[in-house]
């Protein structure tokens, strides 16, 4: 029997379980078989980016959907691209970056060519098409009125190559011992989540799982997904026959787009502070865009990493602290959006 006959096999045999308490623990080993079996063989697992697109800006936006819903347009529109677009499928063949500059900041936007089904399993070159957003800060599924039910499909082809949209990593804590067994802290049974580790060979170890999934433990020790906020969004809306849950825009008549750079902005969770030279006054002009809740040693490291080792205080003004210029003296404090920094080195 084939690698792909025993998948098949497998998966009629899931399809025909009904999951309960009862067979949850060989449901959990079904489907950690079928995980193990689907890991690509070493000589694939090298897959790359079919095309490299440095990064730049503050963060990094990916544009996708099926072809001709207007990406490009959409690209040109709201930033400082200027490509090519044409009311026939397939004018992107590659990936094209534009800047979107909004509220002092600068955000890289890639139109990524088309996806179109069987992408994650290589049809259309789609796994490396695909590989490209594994970096992304952000993911936009564009859509149009005759292609929304293509949502679900697109959002599987990125479950299959190993892309999880909004989804938090599981709350899982693993260490690995030599010898001692398993010793095993779960919400999932105790004898499902230890076949499933000795599937993936692990027969000695400490583990703890927070609500948990058996898809979730699955993908934990599998390691190589990735966890990305995704927006969806509807364009030629002045074409729908109903309202939908998503953004509806309309690019050509400029509908919705500052409500569209908004969402961007905020789906990325981040934050502007400003930097203070001693003895100067702060840059208001040219904000520092970090993650939020970042700390003053996220701050040191952006920078230069001379600012962490050789740190001895700071100083900051804003919300963060109880009053302006207040000396900090942790690198771990958290900073707060449109703070001030002074960071003093040794």
């Amino acid at each position: 029997m084939t690698k792909e006959e025993k998948i098949k096999e497998l998966e009629e045999e899931l399809r025909t379980t009904k999951y309960n308490k009862r067979t949850q623990h060989h449901v959990g080993l079904i489907k950690a078989k079928i995980a193990k079996l689907k890991q690509p063989s070493s000589s694939s697992k090298s897959i790359k980016p079919l095309f490299s697109v440095k990064k730049t800006g503050d963060a990094t936006v990916i544009l996708i959907g099926p072809p001709s819903v207007g990406k490009s347009t959409l690209l040109n529109k709201i930033t400082n691209a200027n490509t090519k677009t044409a009311a026939y499928q397939f004018t992107t063949l590659k990936p094209i970056p534009g800047i979107l500059n909004y509220k002092n900041s600068k955000i890289q936007l890639i139109d990524l060519p088309g996806i179109i089904e069987g992408a994650s399993e290589g049809k259309g070159r789609g796994r490396e098409v695909l590989s490209t957003l594994r970096n992304a800060d952000l993911v936009i599924i564009l859509l149009d009125p005759k292609t929304i039910k293509l949502k679900e499909k697109i959002e599987k082809e990125l479950e299959q190559a190993n892309i999880r949209l909004n989804k938090q990593p599981p709350k899982i804590k693993l260490t690995k011992e030599q010898k001692g067994g398993l010793k095993i802290h779960s919400n999932l049974q105790k004898e499902t989540v230890t076949s499933i580790l000795k599937e993936f060979k692990i027969q000695n170890g400490d583990i703890t799982t927070h609500n948990v999934t058996i898809d979730q433990l699955i993908d934990f020790l599998e390691g190589n997904k990735v966890y990305i906020p995704s927006i969806t969004v509807i364009n030629k809306s002045d074409l729908l026959k109903q309202k939908t849950p998503f953004l509806e825009i309309s690019v050509t008549k400029n509908k919705n787009l500052d409500k569209l750079k908004e969402q961007i902005f905020n789906k990325l969770d981040i934050m502007q502070i400003f930097l203070k030279q001693v003895g100067k006054e702060p840059d208001l002009e040219e904000p520092l865009i970090i993650k939020n809740n970042s700390t003053i040693k996220d701050v040191c490291l952006d920078l230069h990493k001379d600012f962490l080792t050789k740190f001895d205080f700071a100083r900051v003004w804003g919300s963060s602290v109880k009053h302006d210029g207040q000396k900090v003296l942790k690198t771990t404090h958290l900073l707060k959006n449109k703070d001030i920094l002074e960071i003093h080195l040794k």
